[in-house]
């Protein structure tokens, strides 16, 4: 029989961890919280050997030199749950308004380019999505120069969406045609999965990007951004800084997706309710 140790987090302990992670991920716990923490947090426990939360602690903040392990406690924290065409609304939108609108003028312009952000890219559902959405409105061979930047804090998450391959009961909402033309079966140890094709991969850059990072690198702005179902994550002082980073990296008349559960503030100026969860710079 294996046993399972039982670590000890306390108050202090968990105030100490809540605070690491509010600096370095601007995930904000508060104490209903502290049995989620603990139990995820045991499980980098048991792997690294370490005995104690207090241990693990020093060893994140001191002894880890080149903060691998807060890479692994910030991925053990994240919570990513998505799917293929979550809140389908948006797409919707995508289709009959925004990427039709949108692609009219830039031919209009002789400006084939198209760049889009996922910001919360998870486990690759989302990107993929979106680069199938794009590509119901241009063709690629077509001089169209599409790019999708998805990003995400998870390194783990990051290495599922790069490989793009998923379980079947996974896709059980996208149509047949779809699935043909964008996926391929596969057999991994004797269960059908499918994979995403290259020319859909080709489409999306995954990196790894901290939401909370001062100063956003990017040179040129993007047509329109998704980062649906972070900010909840997220207090306000640190959402309203997030979102007039996003104001920053859209060109006049860009979009930003929030998810339907998120609002932007009244104190955020500068972007027009569209719809729910859309916003227009």
């Amino acid at each position: 029989m294996v046993l399972t140790m039982q670590y000890v987090l306390s108050n202090r302990e968990f105030d100490l961890f809540r605070t690491l992670i509010y600096k370095t991920s601007g995930i904000s716990l508060n104490l209903s919280k502290k049995e989620l923490v603990k139990a995820r947090l045991s499980k980098r426990l048991t792997k690294t050997g370490i005995d104690s939360f207090g241990e693990y602690y020093r060893f994140v903040t001191r002894d880890d030199k080149n903060g691998d392990e807060l890479v692994n406690l910030i991925d053990s924290i994240s919570t990513n749950k998505t799917d293929f065409f979550r809140e389908k609304k948006h797409f919707d939108f995508l289709n009959a308004k925004l990427l039709p609108d949108l692609i009219s003028k830039k031919e209009k312009d002789r400006n084939k380019k198209l760049r889009i952000w996922c910001a919360a890219s998870s486990t690759g559902e989302e990107p993929y999505t979106l680069a199938m959405t794009v590509l119901n409105h241009i063709n690629t061979d077509s001089l169209w120069d599409a790019k999708i930047l998805a990003t995400d804090i998870s390194t783990k998450v990051l290495q599922k969406a790069i490989r793009g391959i998923y379980k079947k009961d996974t896709l059980k909402d996208i149509s047949p045609a779809i699935l043909s033309t964008y996926f391929s079966s596969v057999v991994i140890d004797n269960v059908k999965h499918y994979k995403v094709k290259d020319h859909l991969k080709k489409l999306i850059t995954f990196r790894r990007f901290n939401l909370t990072t001062a100063n956003f690198p990017f040179k040129n702005p993007f047509d329109f951004i998704f980062c649906r179902n972070v900010m909840i994550y997220f207090d306000s002082d640190t959402q309203q800084r997030l979102v007039s980073k996003f104001y920053d990296c859209l060109p006049k008349g860009g979009y930003l997706f929030v998810g339907h559960s998120e609002t932007l503030s009244k104190n955020i100026h500068g972007f027009k309710y569209i719809k729910p969860a859309v916003y227009q710079k």
